[in-house]
């Protein structure tokens, strides 16, 4: 059965065996790369969270939801493709004020919602795993004008990779807690195709910025960018 469950609920099922779901602390900062502590906060996500309504396409066991909502009293809807990693981030942080996680496909959440947001962010999340030519517009709809997009995605040219040359996912792997891995597909473009892209959604480059962990040799592991709504 698990040969054929999807990577990343088997990831999420050894991650659960590993490490019972329990209430955690919260988080002290955001993190957008493989490093931790390295790289920007939650500041670039705008200047005044407070009461902003933000969307995580995504969210793991909510760490980063965890962090805005508590730190910054933001409004945080978390949303992940397995059932499983949202039942733990409701076990890690239910208990909060302001802070609600949603099981389901990115797209198919943003295609059922009427709500706008005043940012939406990807922690190496959904962007870069669904077609970007379907999410990026979907992104648009739902984000206020000149309001802010944020994501990081593994870096395309990290331990010797190259760029997408076209706009067909790539051929990756899901590395497991267990250090096996399943293959998956991932949209692996550098800054000029991202750009396009965000371009077609009506989505402008704001910022484009390379982040490298030295546990992984000398070559960018993180690529973080920033957008805004036109």
């Amino acid at each position: 059965m698990l040969a054929q469950a999807s990577p990343w609920y088997v990831h999420a099922l050894q991650r659960t065996t590993a490490s019972p779901a329990e209430p955690l602390s919260v988080p002290a900062r955001m993190a957008w790369t493989t490093r931790p502590g390295s790289g920007p906060g939650a500041e670039i996500l705008g200047p005044d969270l407070r009461r902003k309504r933000l969307l995580e396409l995504g969210c793991g066991p909510g760490h980063n939801a965890a962090h805005l909502a508590t730190r910054y009293g933001a409004h945080v809807t978390g949303v992940d493709l397995v059932g499983l990693q949202v039942r733990r981030a409701r076990s890690h942080y239910g208990r909060l004020n302001n802070l609600t996680f949603v099981a389901g496909h990115a797209l198919h959440y943003l295609q059922a919602s009427d709500e706008l947001f005043d940012a939406i962010y990807s922690v190496f999340g959904a962007i870069g795993l669904v077609a970007p030519e379907l999410l990026l517009p979907a992104i648009a709809q739902h984000l206020k004008p000149g309001c802010t997009l944020a994501f990081s995605v593994p870096h395309p040219q990290r331990g010797g990779r190259r760029p997408s040359t076209d706009d067909r996912p790539s051929r990756d792997h899901l590395t497991l807690p267990d250090r096996t891995r399943l293959p998956i597909a991932r949209w692996e473009f550098d800054a000029e195709r991202w750009e396009e892209h965000l371009g077609r959604a009506g989505l402008w480059l704001a910022s484009a910025k390379e982040f490298h962990d030295a546990r992984h040799g000398l070559r960018p592991t993180t690529l973080l960018i920033t957008a805004r709504k036109l």
